[in-house]
Formats: C-alpha cells, sequence, structure tokens
C-alpha cells in the first residue's frame, strides 16, 4: 500500500552556504585500543570519499565526503537554521565559480562541527575551491505520514521519501529497507542530545565481535540504518520497542565513544517500523550519485 504524506504542505526554504575549513583537532590523538595518530578529519572538499564507500578502512576519523559546508565560519551557534532546513536528498547548486550552476544533493548534517555535507559529481568538484558558495532547497522539515502519526519524520526530503520503497503492512506496521540493523547498545556519542534535527550520533565500532555479529562491516556512506531500542522522537535515548532509521554521513574513528555517524530520517515506538534487510538501501542508489553515479 502507497504511503500519503502532507508533502504539499511543507515549506520551501533558500539556504546558503560555503566551503568549510578542514580541521586538525589535535597534533596527535589517542584511540579506544590505545593507538595515537594523527589524521584527516572534517571539513574541507573531499575527492576521494563518497556516498556508496565504505565507513572503514581510511587513514582519517569522521571523515566527511563529498563537500563539507558551513553558514559562517565564524559563529557556529549561527548554523542551526542552515542545519536545521536543508534535509538529505535537497537539491544543492554552485552559485559561484567555475562551477556555477552545477547541482548537488544534500547528505546531511554532522553535529557538533556544524557541517552540511554536499554530494557533486567528479567533474563539479574539480572545479569547486574552497571560497565557493551553494543555494540549498531547503525542503522536508515537517513532513508526516497521514495515516500513521506516530512515525516522527526529521530531516528527508519528500522526494526520497517516496523514492525509498517504504510500504505498509497489513497490521498498520511500516517496513523500511535498510543495508544494517544495529543494536541499541552499539550507540555511542550524541546518546541524549536533543538535536535530532540538527546533528547527528555515532555507532560505536570497536567491539569486533558485535560488528561481526550484526554485519556492521557493510557500512556505507549514504546507508539507510536501523538501531533497535531507540526512540529519536524528542531527541536519542533508550526505549525498548523502538525503532529509529538513520543516514550514514560520516566515516569510522578509532576514538572512544566515536564511529560512523548517522543522522536520525524516522523514529516510532511500539515496533511500528519494522527494518528489512536491502543491498541498495542507499541514498547513492536510490540518487544515482557518489560511487551509484550513472557515467
Amino acid at each position: 500500500m502507497s504511503l500519503k504524506s502532507n508533502r504539499d504542505q511543507l515549506v520551501q526554504t533558500a539556504v546558503q552556504g560555503s566551503v568549510a575549513p578542514a580541521h586538525q583537532w589535535a597534533p596527535f590523538e589517542v584511540g579506544s585500543a590505545g593507538e595515537v595518530f594523527s589524521w584527516p578529519s572534517t571539513g574541507g572538499i573531499t575527492y576521494n570519499v563518497k556516498i556508496g564507500d565504505s565507513v572503514f578502512g581510511w587513514a582519517g576519523e569522521h571523515i566527511e565526503p563529498g563537500v563539507s559546508t558551513t553558514m559562517s565560519h565564524k559563529n557556529r551557534k549561527c548554523e542551526s537554521g542552515y542545519q536545521f532546513l536543508a534535509c538529505c536528498g535537497n537539491q544543492a547548486t554552485v552559485i559561484s565559480g567555475a562551477a556555477k550552476g552545477e547541482k548537488g544533493t544534500v547528505l546531511g548534517h554532522h553535529g557538533g562541527v556544524e557541517h552540511l555535507m554536499l554530494d557533486f559529481p567528479d567533474e563539479t568538484l574539480d572545479k569547486l575551491t574552497c571560497d565557493d558558495k551553494f543555494l540549498i532547497k531547503g525542503y522536508g522539515q515537517g513532513l508526516k505520514l497521514i495515516d500513521h502519526p506516530e512515525v516522527f519524520i526529521y530531516n528527508l526530503d519528500p522526494d526520497l521519501l517516496d523514492a525509498w520503497g517504504l510500504t505498509e503492512r497489513e497490521d498498520g506496521k511500516i517496513e523500511v529497507p535498510v543495508n544494517v540493523i544495529v543494536p541499541g547498545h552499539a550507540m555511542g556519542s550524541g546518546i541524549g542530545a536533543l538535536s535530532v534535527a540538527t546533528g547527528d550520533y555515532d555507532i560505536l565500532c570497536h567491539d569486533e565481535e558485535m560488528v561481526k555479529e550484526n554485519g556492521m562491516q557493510r557500512l556505507r556512506f549514504g546507508d539507510f540504518v536501523a538501531v533497535m531500542d531507540h526512540d529519536n522522537r524528542y531527541g536519542r535515548t533508550y526505549r525498548k520497542g523502538a525503532v529509529t532509521i538513520g543516514v550514514v554521513i560520516h566515516s569510522d574513528s578509532p576514538l572512544a565513544g566515536h564511529g560512523p555517524g548517522m543522522m536520525t530520517l524516522m523514529s516510532a515506538c511500539d515496533g511500528k517500523l519494522v527494518p528489512v534487510i536491502s543491498e541498495t538501501a542507499n541514498v547513492g542508489a536510490i540518487r544515482s550519485i557518489g560511487r551509484y553515479a550513472v557515467e
């Protein structure tokens, strides 16, 4: 059965940002196993890390695929509108420089650094500089399923929702395609935050046995992921029987309490959302972007 939404009632608002500077957080950092490293991390234009790539194996941590952007480099407190209004799947347009007029896609936002990641084709990335600016048609906050008010939706473009392949069962539950189902005890940094519409939280992957048991080694940038027994309706908390669905927006990290980042897309209690494993449950596969781009 098709799912009806309130998409015609949603407000579409322009927000504008620019390339976020690349960061070095410390000369050296220490991982959860005591390893010492000095690696690239957040920010900048990242050429070779894309939607569809594994979040593991990079000589980097919290790596953001594609173009990392902010509204202002000076005051992170001003970022909330830019983060909030730009939703996964929204259209981004380059409005300056040699790539002016080229189109891209919003992947998601990264809390703490307050970055918004945008995907662009390689030929566009090669034209961009760190001075370029982007206009995003923010569209999706306030999205609801008309017949399922108990499902809370955040940060999701309604066109992407329609293309995702959710199905309503005869018992009223909703099946959601995801690539990985994560146990609730595997969630780390970001638990307790109210910012489900402006940030992310991390999937802990330091326990190799747990990763293998749950197929978490399959995690890719852009994957749709289910977290069991997590309620993100009004913030991020444990609640037995709740399910939260998100999209993976940054890479793994060796830092204790950190790992691949997941931005919230929907959440409901009492088993309303039923995750179903699908290898193509990735925003890149649906939109033909990143590693899934059609040449």
